[in-house]
């Protein structure tokens, strides 16, 4: 039997691949979610799997620990083998800030994800849109502590302005 991986890449000190029983020896969470979704109405499943948070900070993100609040400019963006993506920030799953209880699903309705691999699992969704199945990478960014503000052009109004 195939197992399906998934590469852990980005600002991280520690890049990896895994698979769903590498997945397994973080500690199990089991959550129960109910999505909404616009083609098969609302569905039900238990998904099992460790925190997001647990293993991309075994990945050793490349946080400065010199810069005050620096985890608040990390992204992390997930793409499965369907062609799927979505895109969290480091602040969502962070304990200190939104402590969303992200799962990397192993299995699902007590059935193993080995073959297919990992679901992206936000149970505070209430549509399953950013439910990702076959997770085939995660890649963690920082790059974006350079950012600086564009100032407005004189004359033309802002996108928040009346």
């Amino acid at each position: 039997m195939t197992l399906a991986e998934l590469v852990l890449t980005g600002d991280l000190a520690r890049p990896a691949r895994l698979t769903v029983p590498d997945l397994l020896r973080w500690p199990q969470h089991r959550v129960r979610v109910s999505f909404e979704c616009a083609t098969s109405g609302v569905q039900h499943h238990a998904f099992t799997g460790p925190r997001l948070y647990d293993v991309l900070t075994a990945a050793g993100p490349g946080f400065d620990p010199g810069r005050r609040k620096d985890r608040l400019r990390f992204l992390i963006a997930v793409s499965g083998a369907d062609g799927h993506h979505a895109l969290l920030s480091w602040a969502e799953i962070d304990p200190d800030f939104a402590h969303a209880p992200v799962l990397l699903g192993v299995g699902i309705d007590d059935t193993s994800l080995n073959r297919t691999g990992p679901q992206l699992v936000l149970p505070q969704d209430r549509c399953g849109a950013r439910h990702i199945s076959g997770i085939r990478e995660i890649r963690v960014d920082g790059g974006y502590g350079g950012w600086r503000p564009v100032p407005a052009t004189p004359g033309r109004a802002s996108a928040g302005a009346p």
